[in-house]
């Protein structure tokens, strides 16, 4: 039986023993959620192709918001599409971007683009300055070596003479390395897509390059799988 003493003894190094620090491997475990928070997102800057819109960002926006992005990191940028990619779009494209970085104060952003914006943002990527700031891009049914179908309206507009096979634009894009830079680049391409061909012409040595099977030229902008490629690799 213990003696007065001796519980008294007992009372007081179980009060030190609660009122000891933390040992120090037990606070890691308290503090690491913290130090494994992810580093904050790049906002996203889409560039939608020819004829088209912002409007046609719907859905993968929509995506982009459920997968945790708020608007405020998600941009749509309109221009007028029958202008020349190098000598107007990419320069307008470069102050969109300069802008976004201002507003967001972010250093770098992550550029989607579809059919045309393809041409568009590669070429400030690569000729405009955007390898310093863009982390990773994004072409979605690009003609990225241009397309046959773009010969139909070549004789009197800018754009499609760029899109065409062997253009000035093609051809200095795909001289040297066609993913220069610490850029993270990206394409999907559909062996069904009846505005750029050939079906082939999307997919860019150094990029991930991904096949999304039977879908229309548009299809790619609301398809799941696609979304679901592009949430994936804008994650990585």
């Amino acid at each position: 039986m213990l003696t007065a003493r001796q519980r008294l003894l007992a009372f007081l190094t179980l009060c030190l023993a609660l009122l000891a620090p933390v040992p120090s491997h037990a606070a890691d475990r308290v503090t690491a959620p913290a130090s494994g928070r992810a580093a904050p997102r790049s906002p996203v800057v889409f560039v939608h192709g020819y004829n088209a819109d912002p409007g046609v960002w719907g859905a993968l926006r929509e995506d982009l918001r459920a997968a945790g992005y708020a608007d405020s990191e998600l941009f749509s940028w309109g221009y007028d599409t029958h202008q020349s990619v190098n000598e107007v779009l990419a320069g307008r494209l470069a102050a969109y971007v300069d802008q976004v970085r201002r507003e967001t104060g972010a250093a770098k952003v992550d550029v989607v683009g579809h059919s045309f914006g393809s041409l568009v943002s590669r070429w400030y990527v690569k000729f405009g300055g955007g390898a310093a700031v863009v982390d990773h891009w994004v072409s979605l049914a690009g003609p990225n070596r241009g397309t046959s179908t773009a010969w139909a309206c070549a004789l009197w507009d800018q754009a499609c003479r760029d899109m065409t096979p062997g253009s000035y634009v093609v051809k200095n894009l795909n001289s040297g390395d066609e993913t220069p830079g610490a850029v993270k680049y990206a394409t999907f391409w559909s062996n069904c897509d009846e505005v750029v061909n050939p079906d082939d012409s999307v997919p860019l040595t150094g990029a991930a390059n991904t096949p999304v099977g039977c879908l229309t030229h548009n299809d790619l902008l609301g398809d799941d799988g696609t979304s679901a490629g592009v949430r994936a690799f804008l994650a990585s």
